[in-house]
């Protein structure tokens, strides 16, 4: 059984409630008719009642009956939510009535629900950019004790099993902060091995990579490397985290046996950490595109409760399996 296929199985064991904010559009709605038919997680749908009856209708869905369908405008929780984010918002000035008009709005909604318990996660970006998915749940759900960075993580799957555990990598940032102090970056380390644990189900070996391993170049970018380990170490005593090293350190043996022949990690790191989004970016496109491996994500971390953000371009198997990953993040927090 694939990753994937572990992911959905272990998700179906949790019942976890996941809201989807974006409920009239097509490719949220089939995935939502699958998540339900295969017991993967309980659905609530965000918007307009006929809208979503009519595509329901058109594509002869069987399963969103058992969904739960919120209409934004007219919801009966309103005013609870409402008073719920002026007290979260007080300190900004919120008054009762920008935040009756806030509750309409899908995603922040989603985020009440979120925090006040009536759903344990979220799935959104089929329709909305990034920032605007983020910006409702910095406010309302805000990061995770000890985290004041959210992060974006990648899992590769690869068809070599000498690599990482068994084929699979896990690493970040690839998809939010541009450019983390090392502070910032001990913070995505921390919490990469966490998305390890939760969704891999692996213990993490985590590499903080550079391009100098254990003093083999002296740069100002390789001391924040440095400093980040030691952090990051210091934040996760019990996590495996060495660095700084190269990324051929950090997954073969016989380099690392080589160039770090004292460390716990190199030749066998299963979590690699990026100094910047630069770095991130390029290089899990370029393993995905040029070595034909899959990556699954970005899964964001960091945050109180898992909300994560899909590509505009997304697929709907896309949102099936980001659904699947944000439940296993909710049965983890629990």
């Amino acid at each position: 059984m694939g990753l994937l296929e572990q992911i959905k199985e272990n998700a179906k064991k949790q019942s976890k409630t996941i809201v989807l904010p974006e409920g009239t559009e097509e490719r949220t709605l089939l995935a939502a008719d699958q998540i339900i038919g295969e017991g993967i997680a309980k659905i609530i749908l965000i918007g307009n009642t006929d809208e979503i009856k009519a595509l329901t209708e058109k594509h002869q869905l069987k399963n969103i009956d058992k969904a739960t369908i919120i209409d934004p405008q007219s919801h009966a929780k309103k005013e609870e939510y409402a008073d719920l984010l002026v007290e979260l918002r007080k300190n900004k000035g919120m008054t009762k009535e920008q935040a009756l008009k806030l509750v309409t709005n899908p995603l922040y909604l989603a985020t009440l629900m979120i925090k006040s318990g009536d759903a344990d996660g979220e799935v959104a970006g089929a329709q909305n950019a990034t920032g605007d998915v983020l910006r409702p749940a910095l406010q309302i759900v805000k990061t995770l004790p000890g985290i004041s960075v959210v992060s974006g993580a990648f899992l590769l799957l690869t068809d070599k099993p000498e690599y990482g555990e068994n084929g699979l990598i896990v690493c970040a940032d690839c998809a939010v902060l541009p450019d983390p102090t090392a502070e910032e970056l001990a913070q995505i380390a921390v919490s990469t091995a966490e998305t390890a644990r939760a969704i891999a189900k692996i213990e993490p070996r985590v590499a903080m990579l550079s391009f100098s391993t254990k003093g083999s170049a002296k740069n100002e970018l390789v001391d924040k490397v440095v400093k980040a380990t030691e952090l990051a170490k210091q934040m996760a005593p019990n996590v495996m985290i060495d660095g700084e090293m190269q990324a051929d350190a950090a997954l073969v043996p016989s380099v690392g046996n080589s160039k770090a022949p004292n460390s716990p990690v190199a030749g066998k790191a299963n979590v690699l950490i990026f100094p910047s989004l630069e770095v991130g970016n390029i290089s899990y496109k370029l393993v995905q595109r040029i070595a034909g491996i899959e990556a699954v994500g970005p899964v964001l971390q960091g945050m109180a409760a898992p909300i994560n953000d899909l590509s505009r371009g997304c697929s709907v198997s896309d949102i099936v399996n980001l659904v699947a990953i944000t439940v296993n993040q909710a049965a983890a927090k629990k």
